[in-house]
Formats: C-alpha cells, sequence, structure tokens
C-alpha cells in the first residue's frame, strides 16, 4: 500500500515536471526554426500537454490493462472540460473570442462521436485503432492550415505573448526537450505501476482508478496551462488548451494505445456511462462557447456548473 501510493504520488509530480520541460523545450525548439507562434502553440502547446496521458495509455495497454488505458483517455477528457475548465472558469471567467476555437469545438464533437460509433461493440481492434490514427494526421493537417491563413485570429497574438519568452538557444531547447521526454516515460511507467497495485490493494477496478487519480494527474499539465493563461488574460489559450487535449486523447491516445494492444472485451459501463458522459460535457462546452445570444463567455455560474458535473460523474463511479 505504501509503495503503491508513493509511486503514485512520486509519479504525478514527476509527470507534470516532465510535461511543462517537453512543452518549453519543444515550443523553444520550433521557435529556433522561426516557426509561426499560431503553429506552435495549437500544435506543440495543444497537443504536448497530453503527452503524460499518451504515455501513460500506451504503458498500460502494452501492459495488457486495457480499461486503464482508455479510461486514462476519457476520464482526462472528462476532468478537462468540467474540472479544469470550471476551476479556470471560477478564477477568472473566460470570453471565447477566437473563430478558430468556435470550429474546433464541432470538430471535437465528430471525433467525440467517431469513438463511441468505434466502441459500440465493446471492443477497439486494431482496424479502429489505425482509423482514429488517420483521422489524428488529418486534424494535425488541418490544424497547420489553420495556423497559417489565421494570422490576424486573437488566438495568434495571445501565443505570441505566451511565447515571448521561450528561449532561443537551440541547445537549452533540445536539452529540456529530452530530458522532459525521458522523464515523461519513466513517470508514467511509476504511475501505472501504482495505480494498478493501488486498485488491487483496494479492490477497485482498474478502469475506475484510470478514470479517477491516474486521469486527473495526467490532466494537471492542462490545468496549469489554462489557468496560468486565465489569469493572463489569454482567455482562447486557456480554452482552446483544453480542446487540442481532448483532440488528441481520443485520435491519438486511444489510437495509439489500440495499436499497441488491441481492447477485444471492454466493460459496457465504458459506453453508457463515461463516454456519455464526455460527450454530453462536449456538448454543454460547444454551447458555452458558441454561445447564446452573442454571449461568448464562461463566466463563474458556468464554471460552477461544470465542476458540480464532475462531482455528480465522481459519484456515479462510485455507487
Amino acid at each position: 500500500m505504501l509503495y503503491a501510493s508513493t509511486s503514485i504520488v512520486l509519479g504525478l509530480v514527476l509527470l507534470v515536471w516532465s510535461a511543462d520541460r517537453f512543452v518549453v523545450g519543444a515550443s523553444s525548439v520550433a521557435k529556433c526554426f522561426n516557426l509561426p507562434p499560431l503553429l506552435i502553440g495549437m500544435v506543440i502547446v495543444g497537443f504536448g500537454t497530453s503527452t503524460p496521458e499518451l504515455f501513460v495509455s500506451c504503458i498500460a495497454a502494452f501492459n495488457g490493462d486495457d480499461e486503464m488505458a482508455i479510461g486514462n483517455a476519457l476520464g482526462s477528457n472528462i476532468v478537462n472540460i468540467s474540472l479544469i475548465l470550471g476551476i479556470t472558469a471560477l478564477i477568472a471567467p473566460i470570453t471565447v473570442a477566437s473563430s478558430i476555437i468556435r470550429r474546433e469545438l464541432p470538430v471535437l464533437l465528430v471525433i467525440s462521436i467517431l469513438l463511441g460509433i468505434l466502441i459500440w461493440d465493446m471492443r477497439l481492434d486494431r482496424l479502429d485503432a489505425f482509423i482514429l490514427l488517420a483521422g489524428f494526421f488529418g486534424l494535425l493537417a488541418w490544424t497547420i492550415k489553420m495556423a497559417n491563413q489565421q494570422t490576424e485570429d486573437p488566438l495568434n497574438s495571445e501565443f505570441k505573448q505566451e511565447l515571448s519568452t521561450a528561449s532561443s538557444s537551440p541547445k537549452i531547447a533540445v536539452f529540456w526537450t529530452l530530458t522532459g521526454l525521458i522523464t515523461l516515460i519513466a513517470s508514467s511507467q511509476l504511475l501505472v505501476w501504482g495505480g494498478t497495485n493501488m486498485a488491487e490493494e483496494f479492490g477497485v477496478s482498474k478502469l475506475v482508478i484510470g478514470l479517477t487519480i491516474v486521469a486527473i494527474g495526467t490532466s494537471l499539465p492542462e490545468l496549469v496551462t489554462s489557468v496560468t493563461a486565465a489569469l493572463k488574460g489569454e482567455h482562447d489559450v486557456a480554452i482552446g488548451n483544453v480542446i487540442g487535449s481532448n483532440m488528441f486523447n481520443l485520435l491519438a491516445v486511444v489510437g495509439l494505445s489500440g495499436v499497441v494492444n488491441p481492447m477485444v472485451n471492454l466493460n459496457q459501463t465504458i459506453f453508457w456511462r463515461d463516454w456519455l458522459s464526455m460527450l454530453f460535457l462536449t456538448v454543454v462546452l460547444l454551447f458555452m462557447a458558441i454561445g447564446i445570444k452573442g454571449v461568448r463567455r464562461i463566466g463563474r455560474v458556468e464554471g460552477a456548473v461544470l465542476v458540480s458535473c464532475y462531482g455528480l460523474y465522481t459519484f456515479l463511479l462510485f455507487t
């Protein structure tokens, strides 16, 4: 019990630190190549904060822990929308000005529905996984195209401001990228081992551990990024980080985990409880961000609603 809990705590601390170093390093490398700030922000920052989910789920899948692998991805999306955006809005209300964000949200909804169709039969074989990965590469191409075209979007100026402090030294940038990547792999293994042993110790399913402790832990980089951005007044970065992370989780994290180890006998609650909860929250976020009567704002009331949704979901998990 002591070893498992220590492994989880240490794994989470190292995971958050290494994810931050990896994103900072990768952003600095991209900056050294004079890539557009919007492209760096949407691809590296938006997707990079989900590297903990990627490593944790792939290691879990490799170890045969299918439910922890997919539970981590779905749970992270639920945490991102309800808990992270909810807490961020309670601290600093979010105004959605970017047209890019409003275009990405319907895409996230379509991706969420696609995953539901693929796991309807309670399995995710390699063909399903390759469909998700093909979708990810298509999303990546579309994101790059948008980033190169939408230079006047408010999101662009916010990313310029965010990246202004990035290191311009290639050696330092490469050092932090590699250090972050190596530590990510080690801390992910530590977290999966601790989560597996914790589940066995308390008689809780690995799915629930993946949906709660592991999902919250791997989503901490998104929390730090979104809260920090909102406090700086970079509202579109705050919500864009969550949307980019959620798309990456569904396409790349679940897809790559399915390639590593096909999931052939999934628990029905993954679809009826977890996927439906994620889909519901995605629809709620879509309406909040697109706006009702022209108001595109996630205020403290909406933030409280989102946090309450997470409380209700957690109650469902343990009852």
